[in-house]
Formats: structure tokens, sequence, C-alpha cells
């Protein structure tokens, strides 16, 4: 009889044991998954509170103890990660799969012109906040960036069937006539893709952006098919740079642009030269234009031997005619209050690992008011 009941208790120690080992296992399991979820980053629903502690307090403008070891909100890629999990785990992570485009942004596709060089994971945020599977996305990425960053960025193109690479890439010298042409390279082949876009923007892969696609073709549209340019009138210090030529310099470890001895002649056309921002939102009628239009093709020669050009192009063939104001920010890594209350539409630049949390806590505002549009826009349908 005693035998039986050591029997009948070890068999069920021995059930209990497995019953306990495969908890344990599927917990752990769980955990990991978990973890790697956490570390792939975006953020989900349900992590919004977590990051509701540290961002509204930056927000007010208040100062917050942080550890070195913040979670991060974004995709970090192994680049060990086969293609296909690269870009499940990439397209998990885009905000409009939280949060999907309404009718409104799908009858208003947009293009978009981002110019990278480096701090690819930087640029891997910025296109998870305003990638719609409606818009149009040109990627120019420098000639000089290193291979792997080449590589990452060309993974990142494959995932996508309206994210492409322009058909010629640049070596980007600053200041030179070269990141005007990876815009314009861009601009042709958007037109050769697709025409249906009302407006292009060109961002660098280390903005951010501070309003929802939502927000950003409501604030177009206010201006009624005009372009977007910041400009005024030549100052002082800047006229050097379109009276003399400047040519580009292009070495092994260092690349700039050299002022020379010889004058400039005449802008063509008698075109009065204005300077502003590198920044614009265009209408695709003018882009159209830009091609076409002998006054444009003109300046746009002219404009190959002065310094920055991309500063006086846009601009100067905006004023034949038009004025128009200044919407896209440009900034140092400024606090998150006041990046919560001025009326930009992005802001740069950012350096992801340098100053954390501040893209994380973008990335919270931003996929905040997406969730909050949607809310309004469910309540009103009902």
């Amino acid at each position: 009889m005693q035998v039986m009941r050591r029997i009948q208790i070890g068999f069920l120690a021995m059930v209990l044991l497995m019953v306990l080992s495969s908890y344990w296992f599927n917990r752990i399991r769980s955990d990991r998954k978990s973890h790697k979820s956490k570390k792939r980053g975006g953020l989900a629903q349900r992590e919004l509170s977590n990051w509701e502690s540290v961002c509204e307090p930056l927000f007010r403008g208040e100062k917050l103890f942080l550890w070195k070891e913040q979670p991060s909100a974004v995709l970090r890629p192994s680049d060990a990660a086969e293609p296909e999990d690269y870009c499940s785990n990439l397209k998990a992570q885009l905000h409009y799969s939280q949060s999907p485009p309404t009718a409104e942004e799908i009858s208003f596709p947009l293009a978009f012109i981002m110019t990278v060089h480096k701090e690819f994971e930087t640029f891997e945020s910025l296109l998870k906040a305003i990638y719609r599977p409606h818009n149009l996305y040109c990627i120019h990425v420098d000639e000089k960036s290193p291979a792997q960053f080449h590589s990452n960025v060309q993974r990142l193109q494959s995932c996508f069937g309206n994210v492409f690479l322009a058909t010629r890439m640049e070596p980007i010298i600053y200041g030179g006539m070269s990141r005007l042409e990876a815009d314009i390279r861009c601009l042709m082949d958007l037109l050769h893709l697709r025409t249906n876009w009302k407006y292009v923007l060109n961002l660098c892969g280390q903005d951010y952006p501070l309003k929802t696609n939502l927000e950003i073709i409501r604030h177009l549209k206010t201006f009624k098919g005009k372009n977007i340019t910041p400009g005024v009138l030549p100052p002082n210090h800047a006229k050097v740079r379109t009276k003399f030529a400047f040519r580009q310099v292009l070495l092994p470890n260092r690349s700039y642009v050299a002022k020379t001895k010889k004058e400039k002649s005449p802008p063509p056309h008698n075109i009065t030269i204005y300077f502003g921002s590198a920044y614009y939102a265009l209408t695709i009628e003018f882009v159209k234009f830009i091609f076409k239009d002998q006054r444009a093709l003109d300046l746009l020669d002219w404009s190959k031997d002065t310094y920055s050009p991309d500063e006086h192009y846009w601009v100067t063939l905006n004023r034949i005619p038009g004025h128009y104001v200044r919407n896209i920010c440009i900034y140092g890594v400024g606090d998150l209050k006041w990046l919560d209350k001025i009326d930009c539409l992005f802001a740069n630049k950012f350096e992801l690992h340098s100053h954390p949390p501040t893209l994380q806590c973008l990335e919270y505002r931003i996929l905040k008011r997406a969730w909050n549009q949607n809310i309004i826009a469910l309540q009103s349908a009902s």
C-alpha cells in the first residue's frame, strides 16, 4: 500500500514539475519576445502611458531625471537580419499601421524627397512617421556615405513599392551645386513615376515631423495651389555668393567649395535673386514649370558655380511672381516645450543617440495626435 502511495506521489510530483517547467518556459519565451519587440521599438498604443510619464513633463518644460539606459521608442535594425524579417518588423512599426490614413489624406497624395548621408536610425524614424502607402518617396544617398549606410538604405527601400532611390547619386558637397542637383534628380524621377501627387516636400534624414500627415495636407490646402518657399532680398553678407564663381572640391578625406577671383555675369533674363531656405513645398505644376520654362533652365545653369545655390534657386523662381511665408523650421536641437508649441510642419535636425529622448518624445507626440484625430473622426461618423 505504501509502495502504491509513493508511486502516486511521485507521479503527481512529476506532473507538477512538467506543468511548472512548461509555464516557466512559455513565460521566458514570452518575455524574450516582449523584450525583442521593445528593442525593435515603435510606440504601440499600449506603450503610450509609459512614455507619457517621461514626455509630458518635458513638453511642459519641466526638468526630469532620465537614466542613461532609457528605453528607445525607435526601430533598431540588425545588420544581420534577413530582408524579409527586417521588412515585416519595419512595417509593423509604421505609424500609419497604427493610425490608418483617412479618405481626405488618400485623396491628397504627397511626394517627399529625402537627402541622407548618416544617422540611419534617425532617418528610419523619419520614414516610419511620414510613410503612407498612397504617397511617393525619393531617397537620395550621398555617394560618399559608407557602404554599410548605402546597404541599410537599400534594404529599407526594398520593403516598399512607393519608396525608391534616386536614379543617380551625387557626392554631396556642403555649399555646392551637388545639393541642388540631388533635389533636381529626385524631382525628375518623381514626375516620371507618378503625376497625381499634389505637393512635394524636401527633407533631410535628420528631420522629424511636428504635424500629422492629415495636419500637413490641411495646411497645404490653405495655400490654394501656391508654393511655400521662404526668402528675402540678399543681405550684404550673402551677395558674395552670386557675385563670384565658386568651384566644388572633392578630395578623399574632405570636400568643400572654394571661392575664385572670377566675377559672375548678371543673372539671366534680368532675374532678381532672392535668398532663403533650401526647404520648400512645391506644387506639381511648379515642378513641371522648372523643367520646361527657359528662365528656370537658364537660372539653373547660371547657378552651377554659385555658393549654396539651393538657397536661392527655389525662392527666386517662386518670385516670378510670388511671395510666401516660411513653414519649415531650421534649428539646433531645441527643447521639447518649444517644439510642441511652434506652428511648423517639420523640424531639423535630430540625432537619435546624442540627445535622447527628444526623438522618442516627438514620436510619442505625433502618434498621440494621430490617434486623437482618428477618435474624433470615428465620433463624427457615428
